[in-house]
């Protein structure tokens, strides 16, 4: 598929210039720290080293006093306490966290996690029905809450307090809880808002600590799951986030929680873990309980001491195998019924009844990556049609989904991604309404897939010192991305190999230069016919280190090639 470059824009040429010299980095680096909004040395001081003693006061997020005081109520008074989360990986960490913190100072405590497909997202009426039951006086719940009027409503004509951390937008109206925390909310002054859902947690458990003269850094021996949150969660990286993820990090790396390091060591992997590590190897484990079975064996895992936690981490790794058997065969499914189509749609919507709800979403990006559109997969649910939404680049499929509103019984969700159900007697008006929204106002260009590129640089820049230097600038993921070059004009001598008839490795140089490097670009063997020997062309590409045998090398990791002028 082809795609087109841009160049992210150019900072000022002085500003850059002055950075270069202060923290003695060569221009183009400082241009990627101008570029995200690092222009002077103390801000780049900052960034370089992030330090814990530079997080928010728990205090500034509104109602966290009535929150932390009722907590402490409850802890001390030995209230029965239920915790109560999502199912995914921010709301089994969220669970986990202050299930972990919290036991050291009750054992009043229970975790209650919906299931997937009987109650749904969100506090489930179930939910209350259990707390009701089991004659729970507080209920705190994580990642979920803010627009649940009626669960909130039940339990507080039910005498139970409800403590909601949250981190989605609210609605027009807020729930009736003892106490809301949400630094989205509209009056809330906190000074960051993109915590994720354990981010929100990990707030109160501060403010708890900071109320009861608790040293801190017991709470900061959870800091790994608050990492592996912000990592599955996909909030952006940068400010109290970065923090808590370097931090967070460091943990996983170096002595994790029991749950976590059984997860680490069936992974396989031996290297040090990095956002992305923990995006595509961690958060799928832990996400697979909740997708095929249901999410209380991740939680399970997450709280379990060292003698239970191999056994647990078996399972939730079965488990993902499953998933991504299920995700493989429905992918393939999906793409033939797109190929079948043979047209020219703006959109794809699928819907097959057999097609198991919990990995619809992982496909809707999976075809994505081969037909660059909205995508909604559909399959039947309780006599319904029920399906998950992602988009391109730029294009709000929220919205485009609420022009539907009325053939839909619900939908939810943010611009990149959402879900909805309908009747199945709507599916094909749906499906013709939804592409017409999208035909309407879609760009062009929204259709093609975008590599974006910090800056341009000749190989002669490309060492170790570079490397190092951009290393700090982890840990990398959403607004805080690891770079990406743009190098023009390099050359290969010899072919590159073909790996597995899917990857290609070689060596190439500067048109100017003989100095050879390494280069590896996975999935690209589709371009071997036009890399020619000796004719120049154009890479967009990361720059990462190799270590074999204690020998350390750096490759050049495509993640693209052109070859026009």
């Amino acid at each position: 598929m082809e795609k087109r470059w841009v160049y992210k824009q150019e900072p000022e040429k002085e500003v850059v210039e002055k950075l270069s010299r202060e923290i003695n980095i060569n221009e183009f680096l400082a241009k990627i720290l101008v570029q995200r909004g690092i222009q002077t040395f103390d801000e780049a001081k900052e960034f370089f080293r992030p330090s814990l003693s530079r997080l928010n006061d728990p205090f500034l997020m509104l109602n966290m006093d009535k929150a932390v005081n009722r907590l402490t109520d409850a802890v001390f008074n030995k209230e029965k306490i239920l915790i109560y989360g999502d199912y995914d990986v921010d709301g089994t960490t969220s669970v986990s966290l202050i299930y972990l913190f919290l036991k050291e100072f009750s054992d009043q405590l229970e975790f209650y996690i919906p299931d997937r497909y009987t109650e749904g997202y969100g506090i489930s009426e179930k939910g209350i029905d259990y707390a009701i039951a089991n004659k729970f006086d507080l209920i705190i719940a994580l990642d979920c809450g803010v627009r649940a009027i009626e669960r909130a409503k039940q339990a507080k004509n039910a005498g139970i307090d409800l403590i909601i951390c949250d981190h989605h937008l609210p609605g027009a109206e807020l729930p009736e809880a003892y106490a809301l925390l949400d630094p989205k909310q509209t009056d809330c002054k906190y000074p960051f808002k993109e915590l994720s859902g354990c981010g929100v947690g990990f707030k109160l458990l501060e403010g708890f600590c900071q109320q009861n003269t608790i040293e801190k850094e017991k709470l900061y021996e959870l800091l790994d799951l608050v990492a592996v949150s912000i990592a599955s969660d996909i909030v952006p990286i940068v400010d109290e986030n970065r923090i808590l993820a370097f931090y967070g990090l460091k943990k996983l790396n170096q002595s994790p929680s029991a749950g976590l390091k059984s997860l680490i060591e069936i992974s396989g992997k031996k290297n040090a873990f990095s956002i992305s590590d923990v995006v595509f190897s961690i958060g799928p484990r832990i996400n697979a309980a909740g997708r095929l079975t249901h999410a209380k064996e991740s939680v399970n895992l997450l709280i379990g001491d060292s003698t239970q936690t191999d056994a647990f981490a078996d399972n939730l790794n079965d488990r993902n195998k499953e998933r991504r058997e299920f995700d493989q065969t429905i992918t393939a499914e999906a793409l033939e019924m797109i190929a079948a189509q043979n047209d020219e749609r703006k959109s794809t919507v699928l819907f097959k009844e057999d097609w198991h709800k919990g990995v619809i979403g992982i496909v809707a990006s999976r075809c994505i990556e081969y037909y660059h559109r909205p995508t909604i997969i559909l399959t039947e649910s309780k006599g319904m049609a029920t399906g998950s939404a992602r988009s391109v680049d730029g294009f709000d499929v929220h919205e485009a989904i609420s022009q539907c509103s009325d053939l839909l019984e619900q939908f939810g969700g943010h611009t990149h991604a959402a879900g909805l159900t309908l009747p199945l007697d709507n599916v094909e008006q749906f499906i013709s309404r939804f592409e017409e929204v999208v035909s309407e106002r879609i760009l062009p260009e929204q259709l093609i897939p975008k590599v974006e590129i910090d800056t341009e640089i000749p190989l002669s820049a490309i060492t170790f010192k570079t490397y190092n230097v951009m290393n700090q600038m982890a840990p990398f993921g959403p607004k805080n991305m690891a770079p990406l070059f743009g190098t023009n004009n390099v050359i290969v001598d010899t072919n590159p190999k073909v790996i597995k008839d899917k990857h290609i490795k070689g060596f190439l140089h500067a048109a100017n230069s003989t100095k050879l490097f390494e280069f590896i670009g996975f999935g690209m063997a589709d371009k071997m016919e036009q890399i020619r020997i000796g004719e120049p062309f154009h890479i967009a590409y990361h720059l990462e280190e190799n270590n074999y045998m204690g020998n350390k090398s750096l490759i050049l990791n495509l993640r693209d090639v052109r070859f026009d002028a």
